[in-house]
């Protein structure tokens, strides 16, 4: 196979090369053994990373009821320094077990978990030495607000002992909350501290959770407190119970709940007053290599931090031509600019700010999806089992929240896929744009990859479970491509939308890079977007304050979906007629996440195989 971006990536084509070369003589070697050699060898080393995965989910209450568990339902996870070193030794003492496996007599699936697996344990020692340079506590994900959002979302009552459990939980917040707080002093005195735009959010968020009863009188329910009283509301026990149970609840946010977070607002507010202007990763300790290693991660590629803007800055040209074609289409007059403030204020293209405006969205959102899944055959063979729900943001994160996410759903099938979509300003909503995100975060995007992976289970747990954000992120972004090419996006703004969403994502190459490697300030980020994007102002303003805390996770998108197309690519001019997309989708999908590296390596060996028959 053809390497991917040729133009820039020549070390990467040299080891891809050797990898596949590797590769090859490692399925050389495989001839050396009988089948049910190297089944019985492969089965030995399933059995080992079935151990290693059931010893991880042990340490962790929390991945328990992210699996649909209920074991130490009563628990959240030991959030120590000393916890997570063990965590580490841990895995020291499986690479060591690692070796003593026969990789030459193992079936190809098994030489590739080895493979795998052996790399994310390297890299977990890579990342203890950057332990302390990610922000535990931003306006986009903390334990502020990750913690409520896991009890909301996450923690099932179905009985009385659930209930209990729940209780439980809130009184171990406080434990968990003053375990992070070592962390934190500790990133503080390093000078690790985040930018001063993210402290008011954080305050906010932590506060909102503190409103209402037990906290308030007179002014509805807390969020936590809202939650269970709903959960105890339906279970079937006696009147009195239910009134008990709401009472110990109550004491628990009184006593543990509230304090922990009082506590914690305390320390943001102490802590916002050393907050510095500077922004990107390069004001960091060490912050230029940080911002290297945290591309490489995350794109799972060697691009260096200008080949990434560079790329960046050619498809913002593209695609600026391609919506240029969109223009004369529906015959606006006026150059590209124009356009943009045509389709960012003109009333037909959102719903009104309003219950009723809120609700058409969420039903027009879920009939995409519907009208989606029963095409899903044209260009699918394998589909997700897990259903799919539609969901606004709860109120008390749609300030600071992302304008969609995405929530896979429990590895044990108990709880379906969520596709979140923040409502909070229907103006940052727009109807053009809602095509293109159903199919990125539902289908066929993130829940058909999320799902199915979970549901993959002659795979070991560890890669149904895990991920590479270039993988799927980059999947995501094919996804918004993908129905156009089977003939959605009839309304040429819906299709507008979709060149926005992925100008959005080429742009995040060149502001991303401009903000932890160039020097850029956090206004000329948000200039750059708006003088090259359509995308609302408060819109561009959470954009560039996501890249600020997540440093190299926005170029991941762009650059995995580039790869998926290439290898689409290479194979049907290598294929010609017996190209089939649907067994091509098999080949990205059916071994769960991977580097994109060995994703190549995968389809090369498909089209070799198939190009043989």
């Amino acid at each position: 196979m053809k390497s991917f971006l040729r133009s820039t990536l020549k070390t990467q084509r040299i080891v891809s090369s050797l990898t596949v070369v590797i590769a090859l003589f490692g399925l050389v070697s495989c001839a050396n053994y009988t089948e049910k050699e190297r089944q019985a060898e492969t089965k030995r080393l399933n059995e080992f990373f079935e151990r290693v995965f059931n010893e991880g989910v042990k340490r962790s209450p929390r991945a328990q009821t992210y699996l649909g568990l209920k074991t130490n339902y009563d628990k959240l996870d030991n959030e120590t320094e000393e916890y997570r070193k063990e965590g580490l030794e841990l895995n020291r003492k499986y690479l060591k077990e690692l070796e003593s496996f026969n990789y030459d007599a193992l079936t190809h699936q098994g030489q590739l978990s080895y493979r795998l697996f052996k790399k994310d344990l390297e890299k977990s020692f890579e990342w203890w030495k950057w332990r302390y340079h990610y922000y535990p506590l931003n306006q986009m994900f903390g334990y502020h607000s990750g913690t409520p959002s896991f009890m909301i979302n996450m923690h099932r009552v179905e009985n009385k002992a659930d209930a209990e459990a729940y209780i439980s939980r809130l009184k171990e917040i406080k434990r968990v909350f003053s375990e992070r707080m070592v962390h934190n002093l500790k990133q503080r005195e390093m000078g690790i501290i985040p930018p001063k735009f993210v402290f008011p959010k954080i305050i906010d968020d932590s506060k909102n959770i503190l409103k209402g009863y037990p906290f308030e009188r007179g002014k509805g329910r807390s969020p936590l407190y809202e939650d269970f009283h709903k959960k105890v509301s339906k279970l079937t026990i006696s009147a009195a119970e239910k009134k008990a149970l709401k009472a110990q609840a109550a004491q628990a946010l009184l006593d543990y709940v509230g304090p922990s977070y009082r506590e914690l607002i305390s320390y943001i507010e102490e802590t916002q007053k050393m907050a510095k202007h500077s922004h990107g990763a390069w004001s960091l300790p060490d912050g230029e290599e940080y911002y290297r290693f945290r591309l490489e991660n995350m794109t799972t590629t060697d691009m260096s931090p200008e080949e990434i803007h560079e790329f960046g800055l050619k498809e913002v040209d593209r695609i600026h031509g391609e919506m240029r074609e969109i223009m004369k289409k529906v015959g606006f007059k006026g150059d590209l600019k124009d356009f943009f403030n045509f389709m960012k204020t003109d009333p037909r293209f959102r719903y009104p700010d309003t219950k009723a405006g809120k609700e058409r969205y969420l039903k027009e959102a879920r009939k995409i999806i519907d009208n989606m899944e029963k095409f899903l055959p044209n260009m699918f063979n394998t589909l997700p089992k897990a259903k799919l729900q539609v969901k606004a943001v709860e109120s008390y994160r749609e300030r600071s929240a992302g304008i969609a996410f995405y929530q896979g759903p429990s590895l044990y099938g108990n709880r379906p896929g969520i596709y979140y979509v923040n409502l909070y300003k229907m103006e940052d909503n727009p109807i053009y744009k809602m095509e293109g995100l159903a199919y990125h975060e539902g289908l066929p995007g993130h829940h058909m990859q999320i799902a199915i992976k979970t549901e993959l289970e002659n795979l070991p747990k560890f890669r149904r479970t895990g991920g590479y954000t270039a993988y799927s992120e980059g999947w995501g972004l094919y996804s918004e491509l993908l129905p156009k090419e089977f003939g959605f996006y009839k309304d040429p703004y819906s299709d507008f939308g979709r060149l926005t969403m992925e100008l959005w994502r080429a742009a995040r190459l060149v502001t991303d890079t401009g903000l932890h490697y160039k020097k850029w300030s956090r206004e000329k980020g948000i200039q750059y977007l708006k003088d090259n994007t359509p995308n609302a102002d408060l819109d561009i303003t959470k954009a560039i304050e996501r890249y600020i805390v997540m440093p190299g996770q926005a170029t991941t998108y762009k650059i995995g979906m580039q790869k998926i197309l290439d290898l689409r690519k290479e194979a049907k001019e290598e294929l010609g007629k017996k190209f089939d997309i649907r067994q091509f989708h098999d080949v990205i999908l059916r071994s769960g996440p991977l580097p994109l590296d060995i994703l190549e390596e995968q389809v090369a060996k498909w089209v070799d195989k198939t190009k043989n028959i």
